[in-house]
């Protein structure tokens, strides 16, 4: 039997990978596994072994064309595992020149998504948590540009979703309801 190929996405700070870990943990315990891929994870690879980059933050401020291939590799590997996969991602990036979309035709055409989630939250929290995160060189912006990108991400999901005739499923993940929000992509992800 065929699985099911999710794809979960966020603006960078709402949390996302947490939510994700813990809807895996969920799984786990009921038995069901998925094979978590993070779409980044797969660029970077490419990115670092034509050393085209040194470290992931430094992959958004790559030239379009180079981004798009690295788009592309990452989308046929990913097309050829099989089971229940779960790839975490970004329904787009924000760069210098404007939103670049994290899935383009090419990617979703080899992926063929059956869900996108987008996990979202509050603009302030979301804000907040990119000011105490040390782990990671975040751009700085205002809570009115973070809610400019959340709109955007659910523009482009109706996109990708008009694309590949997928569903598409908001998830809050609100400060201190991280317990709530796992449930939630659990029962999506069942």
């Amino acid at each position: 039997m065929a699985g099911k190929k999710v794809i979960i996405t966020g603006v960078p700070g709402v949390g996302k990978t947490t939510v994700i870990n813990e809807a895996l943990k969920k799984l786990r315990e009921s038995g069901i596994e998925y094979q978590s891929i993070n779409f980044g994870s797969f660029m970077f690879e490419v990115a670092k072994s034509e050393n085209i980059v040194k470290d992931r933050d430094q992959m958004r401020m790559l030239d379009r064309v180079v981004q798009k291939k690295l788009q592309q590799s990452a989308g046929q590997a990913i097309a050829k595992i099989s089971g229940n996969v779960l790839i975490d991602t970004h329904a787009s990036v924000k760069t210098s020149k404007g939103y670049l979309a994290g899935l383009p035709e090419w990617v979703l055409r080899e992926i063929m998504p059956d869900i996108i989630v987008l996990v979202e939250t509050d603009d302030d929290q979301i804000l907040m948590r990119r000011l105490t995160d040390d782990t990671r060189a975040r751009d700085k912006e205002g809570s009115r540009a973070i809610a400019e990108h959340q709109q955007f991400n659910r523009s482009i999901a109706a996109a990708y979703a008009m694309m590949t005739g997928c569903t598409i499923r908001i998830i809050t993940n609100a400060d201190f309801l991280l317990e709530r929000s796992s449930t939630d992509l659990a029962d999506v992800l069942r």
